[in-house]
Parts: C-alpha cells; sequence; structure tokens
C-alpha cells in the first residue's frame, strides 16, 4: 500500500500543472543558458510593454481607411465618351444639312489616355474629370466648329472599376461613381453583407496588398470606411480567426472568434470557464507563437518567437489586466491544473485503502 500511495504523483490528470509548463524557462534562467521560450506575466505593468509588439497580420492596424478625394471621378484609360456637338452655323464642317447636333461614335479612351476627333485629332483626357474633358474637347474643335458647344457623357470602363466578391447578394463588377466612394458604398450596391455570414469580415486586396477588418467596425467607425481606387477587389466572408482551449478549461475545443477583438476575460467565458473542481485559477497561460522576425532584444517585441503569457484570475489585478489582453488568432489558452487536486485524489486513494484494509480483516 506504501509503494503504491508513494506513485501517486503520476496519477492521471486532465492538465499540467503550471511549473511544469514553466519550470524548463525558469531552470534554464538560473542555469544561465537560453530559455526555448519566454514567460511573459501579465499584469498592470506589464500590459504597456505589449503595445509596442507586433500585432497579428489579420487585426485592423494596416487598414487603409477614408481619404478626402473630392466627390468626382476621373477618367482613365478604357472608359468610354459620348460626345454631342451642339452647332448652329449654316455650313457646319461636322453637322449634316438642317441638323443643329451630331453624335460621334463612342470614343473609348486609349492606353495612352487619348481620344481621337474629328478635324482635331487625339486629345488627352486621362486623369480629368468628365467637366473638364468637355471643356478641353470644346476648345480643340473651336476652330472647326466656332461657337460649338459640347456635351460629354461618361461611363466607367475597367479602369475605373472595383470589383465585390461574395459574401453578398449581388457580387460583380461596379463602376466608381466617384473618387469618394468606399467600401460600405460598394457594399450597398452589391445588396449588403449576407446576414448569415458569422461576424463577417472585409478582405481589400489593392495591388499586392490585402487589408482586413470588420464589417462592424466600418460601422462603428465612419473613418474606417475606406475609400476605393480602380482595380480594387473587395471580398466579404466570414470571420475565420480562431483560438484553442485545453487543460481543466470548461471545454476544450476550437473556438471562433465571436466579434473583432477578444479579450482572455472574453476567451475564458467563451470556454465557459474553468473547471472549479480541477482547475488552477492562478496559471492561466496563453501560448503563442511569433515569426522569426518579430524577435527583438530591444524590449519593442518578444525574446523568443514562443512565448507563454501567464494570468492570475484571483487577484483583481489579474482580472482587470486580462480583460485589456488580446487574443490573437492561433493563440492556446490552457488552464493549468490545481496542486490541490492531486493531495484531494490521494487523500481519496488512501481513504479507499483504509475501507478496504479494514474490510479484509473483517474476513
Amino acid at each position: 500500500m506504501l509503494a503504491f500511495l508513494a506513485g501517486c504523483e503520476s496519477l492521471p490528470r486532465g492538465a499540467a500543472f503550471q511549473g511544469e509548463v514553466l519550470n524548463v524557462a525558469l531552470d534554464a534562467e538560473e542555469q544561465g543558458v537560453e530559455a526555448p521560450f519566454q514567460v511573459f506575466p501579465i499584469t498592470r505593468v506589464t500590459l504597456p510593454a505589449l503595445a509596442a509588439w507586433p500585432q497579428a497580420a489579420d487585426l485592423d492596424g494596416r487598414w487603409p481607411g477614408r481619404s478626402s478625394d473630392p466627390a468626382t471621378v476621373l477618367i482613365a484609360p478604357g472608359d468610354r465618351l459620348d460626345v454631342r456637338i451642339w452647332d448652329s452655323s449654316a455650313n457646319s464642317l461636322l453637322l449634316p444639312v438642317g441638323a443643329r447636333s451630331a453624335d460621334l461614335q463612342t470614343l473609348t479612351v486609349s492606353a495612352a489616355g487619348r481620344i481621337d476627333l474629328p478635324y482635331v485629332g487625339e486629345v488627352r483626357v486621362q486623369g480629368m474629370s468628365p467637366e473638364r474633358a468637355r471643356a478641353v474637347i470644346e476648345e480643340r474643335l473651336s476652330e472647326a466648329v466656332p461657337g460649338g458647344q459640347v456635351q460629354v457623357a461618361h461611363t466607367p470602363g475597367r479602369g475605373n472599376q472595383v470589383s465585390l466578391v461574395g459574401g453578398v447578394s449581388a457580387p460583380g463588377t461596379y463602376p466608381m461613381s466617384d473618387q469618394s466612394f468606399t467600401v460600405l458604398g460598394l457594399l450597398s450596391d452589391g445588396g449588403g453583407v449576407d446576414s448569415g455570414l458569422r461576424n463577417p469580415q472585409v478582405r481589400l486586396m489593392r495591388g499586392g496588398e490585402i487589408y482586413r477588418t470588420s464589417v462592424q467596425r466600418l460601422f462603428d467607425t465612419p473613418s474606417a470606411d475606406a475609400t476605393l481606387r480602380p482595380g480594387d477587389r473587395v471580398i466579404v466572408a466570414e470571420d475565420d480567426r480562431y483560438f484553442l482551449s485545453l487543460g481543466a478549461a470548461g471545454a476544450e475545443a476550437q473556438h471562433n472568434f465571436p466579434r473583432a477583438e477578444v479579450t482572455a476575460l472574453d476567451a475564458m467565458a467563451i470556454v465557459g470557464g474553468v473547471d472549479d473542481n480541477r482547475a488552477d485559477p492562478k496559471g492561466i497561460l496563453i501560448l503563442r507563437e511569433y515569426p522569426a522576425s518579430a524577435v527583438r532584444s530591444d524590449g519593442r517585441g518578444p525574446t523568443h518567437a514562443r512565448v507563454i503569457f501567464v494570468m492570475d484570475l484571483t487577484s483583481a489585478d489579474g482580472l482587470f489586466s486580462a480583460g485589456r489582453f488580446h487574443i490573437q488568432s492561433g493563440d492556446l489558452v490552457y488552464v493549468t491544473e490545481s496542486p490541490v487536486t492531486g493531495v484531494r485524489n490521494v487523500i481519496s486513494l488512501i481513504g479507499a485503502s483504509v475501507g478496504l484494509a479494514g474490510a479484509v480483516g473483517l474476513e
């Protein structure tokens, strides 16, 4: 019986003790050698340092935002111009006898940004507003049609369009109505965001860059309603970010982000808290792996690619700090086992053993 009780430390458990997880780093520190990971306690004192650390690439920090471009559209290559010329003179070069106006065939702006006009030749219109292009065309035609007046109708081509891909009622390619055309304006033209999407996210593909934010942020923050540029592609999809929970947590599972930001306290609520009979609330660990490029020695980043953040939910400071610590996609929330659980198991085994011995003695 004594030999059996001596081996109780290795009794099956659902999670590791905090010391078992962290001792490797602590022992390495004592021995003066490099630890395989960094241990970072989350407190009121340490939280400000995290503001300088690199953020996850899928957060809002790089979202382009809104610009103050004028509410007009600029002509680009591929756009089409319908030009009508009004002339009251009796011997007009462009108008048939008796006619008061003439419609030129639809003119497509060339790759060089020009259109070809009769009796005038090439006229550069790229980068002009339709009103400015009308004035330039009218001026250039004045030699052939003195006193003539020009009307210009502008139809945006591919050089003045943006694409809306998925997540809306009517995906497709949409012309930019003006330079102040925004993401929410495009989503509105597309029939609105699908109501069945969980925490819908907007991805903006511009050149070789991808920007991302939540639809909710666009609703809540007017300055975040980014101004679009010709050729932009906008994709609306469900939030694919997630975090994991293991150990003595209320649930061991993969959890999707229910909203744009999830704090450590939010995460604890999402996983159902901790197991009251097993968990050590002083040993809530969040394991995160950073890219090698984020590792720094000046305090503006982690000292190791692998970091274990430690939280104590038995103190007011720990609780408040956990409410300000943001979970990133791929984080592991690990709830360690309470040492009291092992003691309780040993006591139960002793009681069971004594009871068994008494029963044998009676026989």
